[in-house]
Order: structure tokens, then C-alpha cells, then sequence
């Protein structure tokens, strides 16, 4: 193929502005060749540097707590767990793949992810997901959600790594651009933790793992962009995964690493071979050498930049000591792997690329790179027009729900509030046998073999509080998801972020961005839960709108001590139900608020982070005591759908509850606010006065509810809805939608 001229239209072409095109030529002292063009392209899209949002991160809390790696250092955060053992984890997304391809979008979204964890020499022991949908009346999003579900199930099943843990939201705002946020963790003994970093003049370059195809050409300028009517003609651009072959790169590159063969290791994601010559040269201030017709190809007619650039799957890139390449090789060989010698590091820090005996290009790495001299911008903001109105928002003119029990019903029922199991169900949650506590709990809880010890995760953000109030409702993302891993009886450790926003170059949407990150750093210092790393996704908007900003907050937490591990649902009959934390009235983006009265209206819950930490102290402090028997947040659809499903998320032993819920000026806005800081939880009868006397000591205010037991959750002495009935509302919603014809 007779390479285009390069020049400033085939630049713009590329996704490059003016100035950045007018950078390359003044950094390579030169025009760039047309494979040099497509490196800089993808390499400094926003996908891969991060260009329009690193300033802003690097304001977040990125160090400090149990974190062995700064934020941003390696392929993962990495966190200490003690016993010589630490948890590597991390979250990305696979928005726009998803949205024109849904099945191979996600699929791939979750084997790049736990690529991600065991080129850090960590076995995943745990994957993760939040998803965003439009409306489920709509045919084409329940296309989308099923692809989806059957993606992230086939690849995480097929490669034998539990899915314990996630969300699922709907809402009009994600029709045409659903969010698919795949996160993963791993386990790594501390003394064999892998970088991705190239140094050693002379070492051996090794490419691993599957060939090289076209599939993906372009993916990471491709996610850089608004979805449009455009976008099903990128379905080239999204990558096809191999999970079997992935499970075999798994064991060839931890036993690699175990024995000490090798210097550094990366994936190949986004941009390639483009990316992880370039990212590891930069890390190790060294160069490489490269000889593309060494690389294994699905297709023998391709050109230097298309091996470049592909984001054919299952692929890594290894920096060998030199003399152990035939360990190496015998190693890949076992596992029936490509793995093949493509080049050398070299002491000269330059990238060097060569195809058929031809220089196609030479970059100096640090000019490609994150963190090196790719562009940095600030964007311009400005306060959305939206954002003082809905705040006039006043409750109080609503009309009251002319009865109680209808509205609750469709509330609970809701696809947001409803149960997920005909997600989760396509998922093996039990794998490896790691599982204590698995989907469909505040927080799955992942057993770490041969210790007393297990770890909590959970993804949580509530895109409607962000909206209205991008500070404050980033902070409510922190604090829900602490305190789901706290109602499981663990310590809150660090947190990985996936941050879901519009167009940049749009002042409203970056003005989100930054309010955003304002409240999570705010919320991370004050809980001690430092940011690890994670992802940026832009452009996630269609010519109608942009999504909602979602900050997606990936939380982890440490039991020390498995009988701390705690569930929400309800244990025995005669227990005290009580709940911990002050109810404000609080219906501002709530789901009664959307559901029944069809708005997005308010402030969201105000969030104290002060009032939040003490009651995390408090929860931990009695279930250390043994003194509560479960623990349940109160958030999305308020206190009565949160004492519902304490009666019914055990199925299989539902019991339910005589309660008196206190009423402060209507029973709507007392029933489904959504404040912030509460936790319900029971307790036996004969613990009653040591709990009532650890409680009355703690800053956290209390009340008593009433007693579990019987067939029916009584509200009131008014209302009554029977365990059957709650059960088919809850577990029936979503498969009556996905059964519905098209």
C-alpha cells in the first residue's frame, strides 16, 4: 500500500488539532512519516494521555494509607494488605465499544482489565462492574444490556475469574451511550510485583500471546470522540476477545514472573505496540530498537502502521533478561503461545521502528507519553444553565401520593431499585472458591486463602446526584461506597475511579469534571482512602445530549478477621431493628422523585463527611463486638425499600418486620428521602443494652424501628405487604422487561 502524504488535513483527520500537528514537526525537527502520524495520534488522543484531565488528577490524594505504587505508576494500584500479600486492582471503561458492538465491547473491557492486574504478577481473585442503560421500554437498550451482560459473563466465566460485585443504573441519558466499567483484583505476593519498565541496554523485546490483527485499529481515538450516527461505521475499531487464550497468557506470565525472567512486562491495550514500546521505554529512560517483521500476523499484508496500532487483544509486551530467553520462550511454548524476540532496549531513548528493513519511524518516547511532554490542557469552565434552577427546586408543592402502597410498590419494583439477578445469574460468582458474600449484598467479600483474612469491593455512583450537584454528589459516591464495604465489616482502604463525563472541550461539562473531582478528593483525605489510578472517559455524549458526569468509585476494603464478615439481610425472629443516622427529608434526584413524579429536580442529599466517618467507627465498632447480626445502607429509594430488601435478599429464608418508621411532615418525603449516613441494623435480644450504651456514646444519633419476624412487612400500623408479593416485585422486574417483545 502506497503510504498518503502526510500534512495538516491528514493530521485533523487523525484526530490531531493544528497545534498539536504543529508540535510533532517542531519536536521531530521534521515532518512525520505516516506511521510516526498514526503513533502521535493515538498516543496523545485523550484515551491514551489523559491530555484534557492529568492536571486536574493530580490533585486527588494519590499516596499514602497501605499503597505500595503512587497513582499512576503501574498498570494498577497496588495496596498492602499485610502477610507479605497485597491486592492489586483497578477500573476502566468500555463505553463506546459497547455501544456499537455491546457483546465484544464488554467482553473485551473485562479481559483488558485483568490484563491490566496480572502483568503486575497478581492472580485476579475478583472481577467488578457498573453499567449504565437507557430505558428498558426501550427495544434497543435491552439489546444493548443483554449484549453487554452476555459479554462480561462469557469472557469472565470462560476465563474462570468470579464476578462478585456491581450496579446497574437506567435512565434516558444513556440510550444511545451506555457506560460498561469493568473492574478487577488481583492478588500478589509483595516481593514478586512486576513494572512495566524497559531499561537495560542489550536486553531482549519479546512480544507474547496471540497474533496481530487489524481488529481495533484506531480504538483508542475512536473512544476520544462523540458516539454519533457515524459511530456503526468504527465497528472495525472495537476489538474481538479470546478469553481461552487469555487464561493460558495468565499462567505463562505469572510463572515468567515467578521465576524471575524478566525485567518488565506491560499490555497491550489501547494504541498497541504503539503504547507499550512507548510507555516502558519512557518509564526506564531507555530506548528500544524494534523490527515489526518479527511480529506474529493474522493478516501477512499489513503495514507498519497498522501493527502499530492494533488493539488486537490477549497480546503483552516483555522486557527479558538477557540470557533467559530460552527459558522464556520454553515457557510460552508450554502454554502453546506466540512468543517471539521483536527487538532490543537500547541506552539511546529513542523509539525506533522498523518494517521491512526500513526505518518507519523514530520518536523520542518521553514525547508520546503520560506524564512525559504530551500535551497538558485546562480547559475552560462555566457553571451549566441547568445547575441553579433545578436547585430552586421546592418539595413541597408536590402533590402527595394519593396511596402510599401504590407508589412504594412501583418504587421498589423499578429497574434501578429491583433486583439484578438476571444480571449476576449469567455470571459464576463461586469460581476459584474465593467467594464468602456475592452479588447482591452491599458489598461482595472475597476470602484470601490460607489467612484469616478477607477483602470487600463494591462500585458505587449515583449519576442523578452528580448532576445536580457535581461536588457534593461525587462525595456521596465516596462515602456510599465506604460505607457498603463497611456494612460487609471492613476497613475502607483505597479507592479506584472511572470517570464518565461529556465532551472536555464543552465549558459546562468540564466545569462537571471539576467540581467533581474537587468532591472526591475532598471525600478520599478525609476517609484516608487515597486513589490508586483508574480512567478517564470523555466524549461519552450523543448529538441529543451527554450523560449524566459518573464518577464510578471502585472501593476496597480489609477484614482482618473473618467472623466480622457482615450481610444485610435479616437473621432471626425477635430481632431489634434499628437504624443509625438522621433522616433529613432529603427527595432531591431521588428515585420517588423520578419515579413518581417524573423529575430530576433539587439538591442532592447533603453529605457530612464528619457525621459519615462516625458512623463507620460506630458500625465496625459493634460488629467487632459481635453485636449486631447484619447491617444494610439506606440509599436509592429511601428507608422502606431498604428495610424491604433486608426482609427478602436472602430468598430462600425471607423474614419479615414490625416497624414504626417516624414521620416528620409526610409520610412520602419520610418513606423515600434519600439522606445520606444511615445504616439499618438488627439486634438479638439480649444485646440490646450493651448496643443501646455503645450507641448513646457515639456521635451518631439512633432509633428504634421495631422487631423481625413474620411473613409481611408491616409499616405504621398501615401498611402491609407480604414477603410473596415483595419477592415477585423485586426479583420479577427485570425479567418481565427483558421478556417483553420488541
Amino acid at each position: 500500500m502506497k503510504e498518503p502524504e502526510v500534512n495538516l488535513k491528514l493530521a485533523l483527520e487523525h484526530g490531531l488539532t493544528e497545534e498539536e500537528y504543529g508540535w510533532v514537526c517542531e519536536r521531530l525537527g521534521r515532518t512525520p512519516t505516516f506511521t510516526e502520524l498514526g503513533i502521535f495520534s493515538v498516543m496523545w488522543s485523550e484515551h491514551c494521555s489523559y491530555k484534557n484531565s492529568i492536571a486536574l488528577l493530580k490533585t486527588l490524594p494519590r499516596s499514602g494509607g497501605r499503597l505500595l505504587v503512587g497513582a499512576g505508576e503501574e498498570n494498577a494500584g497496588l495496596v498492602d494488605i499485610g502477610d507479605g500479600l497485597a491486592i492489586a486492582f483497578k477500573i476502566e471503561s468500555h463505553n463506546h465499544p459497547s455501544a456499537v458492538e455491546p457483546y465484544q465491547g464488554a467482553a473485551t473491557g473485562v479481559g483488558g482489565i485483568l490484563r491490566d492486574i496480572f502483568t503486575m504478577g497478581a492472580r485476579p481473585i475478583a472481577a467488578l462492574n457498573s453499567l449504565r442503560f437507557g430505558n428498558l421500554d426501550d427495544a434497543r437498550t435491552r439489546y444493548l444490556f443483554e449484549g453487554v451482560v452476555k459479554g462480561i459473563g462469557d469472557y469472565g466465566n470462560c476465563f474462570g475469574v468470579p464476578t462478585v460485585a456491581g450496579e446497574v443504573y437506567f435512565d434516558e441519558c444513556y440510550k444511545t451511550n451506555p457506560l460498561v466499567n469493568a473492574m478487577a483484583i488481583g492478588l500478589v505476593d509483595t516481593k514478586r510485583v512486576a513494572s512495566a519498565v524497559a531499561k537495560g541496554n542489550g536486553n531482549p523485546v519479546f512480544i507474547v500471546g496471540s497474533s496481530t490483527g487489524r481488529d481495533g485499529i484506531h480504538g483508542a481515538t475512536f473512544a476520544s470522540e462523540e458516539i454519533s450516527e457515524k459511530s456503526e461505521a468504527k465497528r472495525p475499531s472495537v476489538q474481538v476477545g479470546d478469553p481461552f487464550t487469555e487464561k493460558l497468557l495468565l499462567e505463562a506470565t505469572l510463572e515468567i514472573i515467578k521465576n524471575d525472567l524478566i525485567v518488565g512486562i506491560q499490555d497491550m491495550g489501547a494504541a498497541g505496540i504503539s503504547c507499550s514500546t512507548s510507555e516502558m521505554s519512557a518509564k526506564g529512560k531507555s530506548g528500544m530498537k524494534i523490527n515489526l517483521d518479527k511480529v506474529p500476523l493474522r493478516e501477512h499484508d499489513m503495514n507498519a502502521y497498522e501493527i502499530m496500532l492494533s488493539e488486537s487483544q490477549e497480546r503483552m509486551l516483555v522486557v527479558v533478561k538477557k540470557g533467559k530467553e530460552e527459558e522464556v520462550k520454553k515457557i510460552f511454548d508450554k502454554w502453546d503461545l506466540h512468543c517471539e524476540i521483536i527487538g532490543e532496549v537500547t541506552d539511546e531513548e529513542n523509539l525506533l521502528i522498523y518494517h521491512h528493513g526500513e526505518l518507519k519511524a523514530e520518536i523520542p518516547p518521553v514525547e508520546l507519553v503520560l506524564g512525559g511532554n504530551a500535551p497538558v490542557y485546562y480547559r475552560d469552565t462555566k457553571e451549566p444553565e441547568y445547575f441553579m434552577e433545578t436547585l430552586s427546586f421546592d418539595k413541597n408543592k408536590l402533590p402527595e401520593p394519593d396511596c402510599i402502597s401504590d407508589t412504594f410498590e412501583k418504587i421498589f419494583s423499578s429497574p434501578n431499585i429491583a433486583s439484578k439477578r438476571w444480571v449476576y445469574e449469567q455470571y459464576d460468582s463461586m469460581v476459584r472458591t474465593n467467594t464468602i458474600v456475592g452479588p447482591g449484598s452491599d458489598a461482595a467479600v472475597i476470602y484470601i486463602k490460607e489467612t484469616n483474612k478477607a477483602i470487600a469491593a463494591k462500585t458505587d455512583c449515583n449519576g442523578r446526584y452528580v448532576y445536580l450537584n457535581p461536588k457534593e454528589g461525587t462525595k456521596i459516591a465516596v462515602a456510599e461506597s465506604a460505607r457498603n464495604v463497611v456494612c460487609s465489616g471492613a476497613i475502607p482502604l483505597a479507592i479506584t475511579n472511572c470517570l464518565n463525563f461529556g465532551n472536555p472541550y464543552k465549558p459546562e461539562n468540564y466545569w462537571q469534571f471539576k467540581k467533581a473531582i474537587e468532591g472526591m478528593s475532598e471525600a478520599c483525605k478525609y476517609f484516608n482512602t487515597p486513589v490508586t489510578g483508574g480512567n478517564v472517559s470523555f466524549y461519552n455524549e450523543s448529538p441529543e445530549a451527554a450523560v449524566y458526569p459518573t464518577p464510578t468509585i471502585g472501593m476496597v476494603g480489609l477484614i482482618e478477621n473473618l467472623e466480622n464478615v457482615t450481610t444485610a439481610n435479616f437473621k432471626n425472629e425477635n430481632d431489634l431493628i434499628y437504624v443509625l443516622g438522621e433522616d433529613y427529608e432529603e427527595i432531591g434526584g431521588s428515585e420517588y422523585l423520578k419515579v413518581v413524579h417524573n423529575l430530576v429536580k433539587g439538591d442532592c442529599p447533603k453529605i457530612d463527611l464528619q457525621a459519615e466517618k462516625d458512623l463507620h467507627h460506630l458500625v465496625l465498632n459493634l460488629i467487632e463486638q459481635k453485636l449486631i447480626n447484619s447491617a444494610h445502607d439506606i440509599s436509592e429509594g429511601g428507608i422502606l425499600c431498604a428495610l424491604a430488601e433486608c426482609c427478602i435478599i436472602d430468598d430462600e429464608n425471607p423474614i419479615g418486620a414490625n416497624v414504626h418508621i417516624p414521620i416528620k411532615t409526610r409520610e412520602d418525603f419520610s418513606f423515600f428521602s434519600e439522606s445520606q449516613s444511615r445504616i439499618i441494623v438488627t439486634v438479638s435480644q439480649e444485646n440490646k443494652e450493651k448496643f443501646e450504651e455503645i450507641a448513646s456514646k457515639s456521635f451518631t444519633p439512633f432509633y428504634f424501628l421495631g422487631i423481625a419476624g413474620g411473613k409481611s412487612l408491616n409499616i405504621n400500623e398501615q401498611y402491609q405487604f407480604s414477603l410473596n408479593h415483595l419477592m415477585d416485585l423485586y426479583y420479577n422486574s427485570i425479567p418481565r422487561k427483558m421478556n417483553a417483545k420488541s
